[in-house]
């Protein structure tokens, strides 16, 4: 096998059995899956949570790594003389140097597209929690408020209809496509914001709009754009002007598109009505979040990617991009 720092590694087809690390494997598979299918092509070792003081210890005669949310610098990278292949088991690969991997002949991959379903559904569960409060009504029943209230229905919230409202997606990729059939599919109309043209939204009848229009105009905001510089903050104290009092915001893309301060303020001022959030600039908040008990913030903890069959076509994914890296074949490769 050739050493780190030599390309060519990806023509490579291995006929021993590679060893192979997951460094937190808690997060695709907290014991419901089974890794039967990694232990078949290679000498596999799983831990459930790593820090970065634990890849060099751990990984020190590894070919292949998998990882989530654990870090690779290069410094870490040039430690490892015998690793070959990093496989991120999720979309977004910010953890990963990228230029000291290629540059060292480290092939790294991701998994695009495996949460799609899952993540759409969630902003939707979300959505009817605020229309429908199921949740808040199941609580009143179980602490006796129906039955005290002598009424044969009881309906101390405001409930809602989807029909008719207006959602709007903040970028159109495939989970935000994904999330405008689902309103559609509720006869919702479908408003969106995306940096390049999108003809097969526009064939289903979504129309694009500027970012301030989709703020004014939607019932319902929905967001799915990576974190970037310039996406960092777009919900900010001038956007939130911009929105109905009784808009409700979406958020399971990344805590860093929201300033937190600011949409607390607009939530205890009720400017807007509310707010779902799978995630918030700090995971888990152990420091604490303005966010935190609120009235109508609905926070769940970063949980949109995480159903069993997601989980399981990400694990899937994630097998075949390393079967295909040891055959000499490689996907998703990132760069």
């Amino acid at each position: 096998m050739q050493g780190n720092g030599q390309t060519g590694s990806s023509d490579m087809i291995y006929n021993a059995r590679m060893n192979i690390t997951v460094l937190d494997g808690y997060y695709m598979n907290p014991g419901d899956l089974s890794w039967e299918g990694f232990k078949s092509i290679g000498n596999l070792k799983v831990y459930e949570t790593s820090q970065s003081e634990d890849i060099i210890p751990r990984c020190i005669d590894s070919e292949a790594v998998l990882t989530n949310k654990v870090p690779f610098t290069r410094e870490t990278m040039e430690k490892l003389p015998k690793l070959r292949y990093i496989g991120v088991t999720a979309t977004g690969y910010n953890i990963i140097d990228t230029k000291a991997a290629e540059e060292m002949g480290i092939i790294v991959t991701n998994v695009p597209e495996y949460s799609t379903e899952g993540v759409a559904e969630s902003v939707f569960a979300h959505i009817l929690e605020f229309t429908h409060r199921t949740g808040l009504l199941s609580e009143d029943v179980h602490n006796g408020k129906w039955a005290a209230s002598g009424h044969f229905s009881y309906f101390p919230y405001p409930l809602a209809e989807l029909h008719g409202k207006t959602m709007g997606i903040v970028g159109m990729g495939h989970i935000g496509m994904r999330t405008a059939e689902i309103a559609a599919a509720f006869g919702m109309a479908v408003i969106y914001n995306s940096r390049s043209p999108k003809p097969e939204a526009e064939e289903k009848g979504f129309r694009q709009v500027d970012l301030k229009t989709l703020f004014s105009e939607s019932d319902f905001i929905s967001l799915h754009v990576p974190l970037t510089e310039k996406t960092e903050n777009m919900i900010n104290k001038e956007s939130l002007s911009l929105m109905k009092p009784s808009a409700i915001l979406i958020n399971t893309a990344r805590g860093g598109l929201i300033d937190e301060e600011a949409l607390a303020e607009a939530l205890r001022e009720k400017r807007i009505l509310g707010a779902g959030l799978d995630v918030l600039r700090e995971e888990p908040p152990v420091n604490g979040s303005p966010l935190i008990g609120l009235e109508e913030c609905i926070i769940t903890p970063h949980t949109a990617w995480s159903a069993k069959e997601t989980r399981q076509r990400l694990m899937n994914n994630a097998l075949e991009n390393l079967v295909c890296f040891m055959i000499g074949t490689p996907k998703n490769i990132v760069r």
